[in-house]
């Protein structure tokens, strides 16, 4: 980045080259987990990039961040790029291996990637439990030896980038991770009660089960909410979504830069997911329709990262598009998410009586995984410290059966790990979608989702991309802080309800 004095016309060749690795990776994961290509295959794309992503390079982006928000995500990319190449032939391995592994139930063979949905679509406990134990063994003896490996490799590059841990980099990042485990204890204490009651009733109503009875493969059949799949088939997905776009001013068939995949491939991710390849020129949203409430809020979830991936700005910068606070796209998907919980969307399907007690039901949802994930962050601050990764299952199992009153498998200690302090976004996002959604009421009532000026203010926000944090966004809305304590008080008053 020598020749320039100020260094802005290397940096902005770097942007260029940054973006066009970014879409090549997230076509990459298009063709892989959209079963149509069997390999990851991002060697090639590594190597026709590995200028950016430098240990030299990382260290000298450092060397020109100052205060400069902008700067500091060039850097943030260049070290993750670095620690991303670290362990590249572990990730390739075990993407490979994902797609080939498979569990023998009694003759049955089912791939490794369907165990979930096979768990969460059986009526029978037994086969429940059977599936989750086999699950169980090939992630520990197949997946965590190389995900002990990359941890280890991490923690070696973290100190070649010059930070002492990998907690002690993201920090560097400016991520605030402290007063964020604050706000998560805070939020684990103050929803404990409301949490064991809710669930527990939960439990009684749909699987006829007590908190000392329930196991960790009753969750996915639990949440699966399978008696409400009459309501939500999957042939109707793609036309619901159309409407809810269409009541915002958004003609979805008419934006060219959208793609939808409903095709049928074996290997095919079951979730919908987003591969922004191109942002905004091509954003694929990626459909594998089953049907239910949980299927259809995977579909709703992902089309809110398509909307904000489609609607960005292409006059930003890289690091606007791509880079910035994830938690507000996680934000913004979340927002289309949560209208699985609002009785004035659910009137569309259901009766007045049915939509509230749907409504009841999809916030013990988002309670669970919203203190799952405060647990998540709590044991991932621990886990990138300085020690023994692979001495850290006793610390999940722990931290994780406290939040959600479930014994999970010691054995995802490190396969429930989101690279990158990714699940710093999904708690803010709760937090931010919260604030957001309660603004949008407040401005323009309980069907903010049929009014096209909603609309209009929403493609307004999603224009900036992710120029400004998830906290920006709040205070400039209704002047308030990214407060976990929101998201707490509106679930009191839903859980409480009778």
């Amino acid at each position: 980045m020598e020749g320039n004095p100020s260094g802005e016309q290397a940096l902005d060749a770097y942007r260029e080259r940054a973006d066009r690795f970014q879409a090549e990776l997230d076509e990459r994961f298009y063709l892989h987990f959209g079963g149509i290509e069997p390999e990851l295959g991002l060697e090639p794309i590594y190597k026709r990039y590995s200028d950016l992503i430098t240990l030299e390079q990382a260290h000298r982006l450092g060397e020109l961040v100052d205060d400069d928000p902008r700067r500091r995500e060039l850097w943030r990319f260049a070290c993750e790029g670095y620690l991303g190449g670290v362990r590249r032939a572990e990730d390739e391995r075990i993407a490979e291996l994902e797609v080939g592994l498979t569990a023998d139930l009694d003759g049955e063979q089912i791939a490794f990637r369907m165990l979930r949905p096979e768990i969460a679509n059986s009526a029978d406990r037994h086969r429940r439990e059977r599936l989750e134990l086999l699950r169980n063994d090939l992630v520990a003896c197949e997946l965590n030896p190389l995900l002990l490996q990359a941890r280890r490799s991490l923690q070696a590059a973290v100190r070649e980038l010059g930070s002492d841990t990998y907690l002690d980099l993201y920090e560097r990042f400016g991520f605030a991770l402290e007063p964020l485990s604050r706000q998560c204890r805070s939020f684990l204490a103050e929803t404990e009660s409301l949490y064991e009651r809710s669930l527990e009733r939960l439990l009684a109503a749909r699987l006829g089960l007590t908190l000392a009875e329930i196991a960790r493969w009753d969750m996915p059949r639990l949440l699966r909410a399978n008696d409400w799949d009459g309501a939500f088939p999957a042939g109707r997905m793609l036309s619901e979504l159309k409407a809810l776009l269409a009541g915002l001013g958004i003609d979805l068939a008419g934006q060219k830069n959208v793609e939808i995949d409903l095709k049928q491939r074996p290997n095919k991710s079951p979730r919908a997911f987003c591969a922004p390849i191109e942002i905004p020129g091509r954003v694929v949203l990626v459909i594998k329709p089953i049907g239910g409430p949980d299927d259809w809020r995977a579909l709703l979830h992902e089309a809110g990262h398509t909307e904000h991936f489609a609607h960005t700005d292409a006059k930003l910068p890289f690091e606007d598009r791509r880079l910035g606070d994830n938690a507000v796209t996680e934000g913004w998907a979340y927002l289309f998410e949560h209208l699985i919980g609002s009785t004035a969307w659910l009137g569309r399907m259901l009766d007045a009586t049915s939509a509230e007690s749907l409504a009841w039901e999809t916030a013990v949802h988002t309670l669970f995984f919203a203190r799952r994930y405060c647990a998540k962050l709590l044991y991932e601050l621990e886990l990138h410290s300085d020690g023994d990764p692979g001495a850290m299952a006793p610390r999940y199992v722990e931290l994780l059966r406290s939040a959600t009153l479930i014994e999970p498998s010691a054995s995802d200690f490190l396969a429930d790990v989101d690279e990158y302090f990714y699940c710093r976004s999904y708690v803010r996002a709760w937090a931010f979608e919260a604030q957001v959604r309660s603004y949008l009421r407040d401005r323009f009532g309980s069907n903010w989702f049929e009014r096209r000026d909603a609309g209009e203010l929403l493609r307004e926000l999603w224009s900036q991309g992710q120029r400004l944090t998830a906290d920006e966004i709040v205070h400039e809305l209704d002047g308030s802080r990214l407060d976990l304590g929101v998201l707490a008080a509106e679930l009191r008053e839903t859980l409480d309800s009778p």
